[in-house]
């Protein structure tokens, strides 16, 4: 083979079969799910907008609380308690509307499903949206584990923990596999679906039944596995934030990596490996 047949070769992409039809249609129903909970679950928050930590609310000593105060001037202002800590948020959570009008709400209308002050409304889209995400997990993890998938592709092999520095150190200057390397998952993008898939997806499940009364009487053990209801209400807002934080970090990895190959793989299945770099040519001219 010549040098040029070599070079074309290397050009030219070679296109794989990446994502299979279940993993396709699972992606985009579980992300309209995420994005119907997510802005549900702020409405609902906005009902009562703390988080506490134990079996009862105490409401002198919430762990977190976004509401509004009055200035001097009269002025409402956006006030977020963690803890000891006092934040002005104005602009962001605690009131919204122009400054002459604004009205006390802890996340703004355009980030709750509806947008309007809807509790039963925003509860009725939560639960539909949870109860088709929980059995979709299920049968995806399960999906996972019998298909061998979770062995062949998502557990980490021994000589990958060696790599976890460079590989997290690529990925912070966005630079991303090439050629064959990118047939696989790499170490980061590895340990990043298992927390996410065996960790903090189930926990926003298991605390979301934690919180409803009539799964607490078939399943008391829940209350005990995360020390009362309003303990289960602030995991389970944290894990929804940890979830939109790898959303978001997601997006940008795929804006960065190749927005048009990267959906083509999740619509289509088909990927095309992006092609190795060209060797550097050091040879002096003559």
């Amino acid at each position: 083979m010549s040098a040029t047949d070599r070079t074309d070769r290397r050009r030219k992409p070679t296109v794989i079969r990446r994502h299979p039809p279940f993993t396709r249609l699972w992606h985009w129903v579980n992300a309209l799910c995420l994005a119907i909970l997510l802005m549900s679950g702020l409405q609902i928050f906005n009902a009562h907008p703390a988080l506490y930590w134990g079996q009862d609310s105490r409401f002198d000593a919430p762990a977190l609380s976004i509401g509004a105060e009055r200035s001097d001037t009269g002025e409402l202002r956006g006030v977020t308690r963690l803890g000891g800590w006092r934040f002005d948020t104005t602009g962001v959570l605690g009131v919204s509307g122009p400054t002459a009008d604004r009205e006390r709400r802890a996340f703004p209308a355009w980030a709750t499903l509806p947008g309007p002050r809807w509790l039963s409304m925003g509860r009725q889209w939560h639960f539909l949206a949870a109860w088709i995400f929980a059995p979709l997990l299920a049968a995806y993890l399960l999906y996972l584990v019998i298909g061998g998938r979770l062995s062949r592709q998502l557990l980490p092999r021994r000589h990958e923990w060696r790599q976890l520095g460079s590989v997290l150190w690529e990925h912070l200057r966005l630079r991303f596999p090439r050629g064959e390397a990118a047939r696989h998952y790499n170490l980061l993008q590895k340990l990043t679906y298992l927390l996410v898939l065996f960790v903090i997806a189930p926990l926003v499940v298991l605390t979301g039944f934690t919180m409803s009364p009539t799964l607490d009487a078939a399943w008391p053990w829940l209350l005990d596995l995360f020390g009362g209801r309003q303990s289960a209400r602030t995991l389970h807002f944290l894990c929804a934030f940890a979830l939109l934080a790898f959303f978001l970090v997601h997006l940008l990895m795929v804006l960065a990596s190749g927005v048009v190959n990267n959906l083509r793989s999740m619509i289509t299945g088909r990927y095309a490996l992006p092609p190795e770099k060209e060797p550097r040519d050091d040879t002096p001219s003559r």
